[in-house]
This record gives C-alpha cells, sequence and structure tokens, in this order.
C-alpha cells in the first residue's frame, strides 16, 4: 500500500452508537477518499477469487482445496498466518493442512468486508450534498464488515511498515514530518483509532 495520507493529518472522527444496535460516524471528503482507496488496495492485495469455472458444479467448488503454503508477501502473511506456527516439522504440517482446508473461506470473508467498505462509502458519497462527505451510518451487519476491514487493514499497514503491536504507539508517533513513513503511519493511527471507536460503540 503506498501513502494514503496527503500529509501528516490524523482525522478525528469516532463512532458513535444507533438504535438499531449500528454505528454512525461523520467523514470529509478527504477521509471518504483514503478509507475508499485503502479498500480497494486491500481487494488487489487479497485477489479476485476462485470463481467455478464455466459449468462446474458450485457446491463442488465450495470444497475445493486452499493453497497449504504460507503467502511470501509478509502482509498477505499477516493476514493468513499459520494456524500452529512453526516450531516443529508436526506443527507445520497441521498448519499446512489447516490452511489447505479454511484459507479460500477466509479470503472470501476478507473480500466481503473490504467491498462492504467501498459499497456503504460509494452510497454516503452518492447520498450526500456532493461533497463526497458526510454521516456515515452502519448496521449491524456492517458494523462486523467494518470491524474485520478495519482490522485487516492495520495489519497489513503494519506489515508494510514492520511494527508490531508493542511499539506501535511509542515510534510512530514520534515520527518527524519528513519521515517518508508518515503519510501511511498516520493512516495506520487513525485506523486504530476507527476500530476502537467502533469495538466501544458495538460494547456499550
Amino acid at each position: 500500500m503506498g501513502h494514503p495520507l496527503p500529509g501528516p493529518r490524523l482525522m478525528s472522527g469516532h463512532f458513535e452508537a444507533l438504535p438499531d444496535g449500528g454505528a454512525a460516524v461523520p467523514l470529509d471528503e478527504v477521509e471518504v477518499s483514503i478509507l475508499r482507496s485503502l479498500a480497494v488496495q486491500m481487494l488487489e492485495l487479497i485477489g479476485p477469487g476462485d470463481e467455478p469455472a464455466q459449468g462446474e458444479d458450485p457446491l463442488a467448488a465450495l470444497f475445493q482445496e486452499g493453497p497449504s503454503e504460507k503467502p511470501s508477501d509478509p502482509a498477505l502473511a499477516r493476514l493468513f498466518p499459520d494456524a500452529y506456527g512453526d516450531g516443529d516439522e508436526r506443527l507445520r504440517e497441521a498448519s499446512a493442512e489447516f490452511r489447505r482446508f479454511t484459507e479460500n473461506d477466509l479470503r472470501t470473508r476478507k473480500r466481503e468486508d473490504a467491498l462492504a467498505v467501498v459499497r456503504s462509502l460509494d452510497a454516503l458519497a452518492s447520498a450526500g450534498d456532493g461533497s463526497g462527505g458526510g454521516r456515515l451510518e452502519l448496521s449491524p451487519e456492517e458494523c462486523r464488515r467494518w470491524l474485520g476491514a478495519l482490522n485487516d487493514l492495520r495489519l497489513t499497514i503494519g506489515a508494510r511498515l514492520e511494527v508490531t503491536d508493542e511499539d506501535e504507539n511509542a515510534d510512530l508517533y514520534r515520527l518527524p514530518d519528513s519521515d517518508p513513513r508518515k503519510p501511511m503511519v498516520m493512516a495506520y493511527l487513525w485506523l486504530g483509532a476507527l476500530q476502537e471507536t467502533l469495538v466501544e460503540t458495538l460494547m456499550a
């Protein structure tokens, strides 16, 4: 993923609860553009998925085996980690077996989460005042999709930045504005704030 922010700007919108169990957040035009761009890049990273070939039984396609090897791309490896680690040969074999029967479904879910973000942002833009921003209202199901997508986006950007949960807050906030990683870092921190307020809203 490239540098999604035009400068060291950290957005401040946060989610608030709706009576139906959903959530709402105000987003301006820049925020909508960034979120949509990141979600589209996520779809490109994950890939289009395997559609049943013409004439192929969709039910049979549902049970097709997936890959058994961990992805070589660090971002994809973080999105699709080994289930049991790689401490010894037995664990590696178990991880490969688990991956073969679960990764396709996991990729499908992650694509659907990212698509839900794109669709809701497009709906906001088409229903708004023409500025591209507005108050985004999500249903409970859309909230779950957004949570998954926000987490995936943070994992992906975190992999590109080579940060871990332990060191993310200490060093990232201290980066000078001249650092070329700064825009990506700001997006990473902003996505984390959105994710945190959405979780808090749904748990309230």
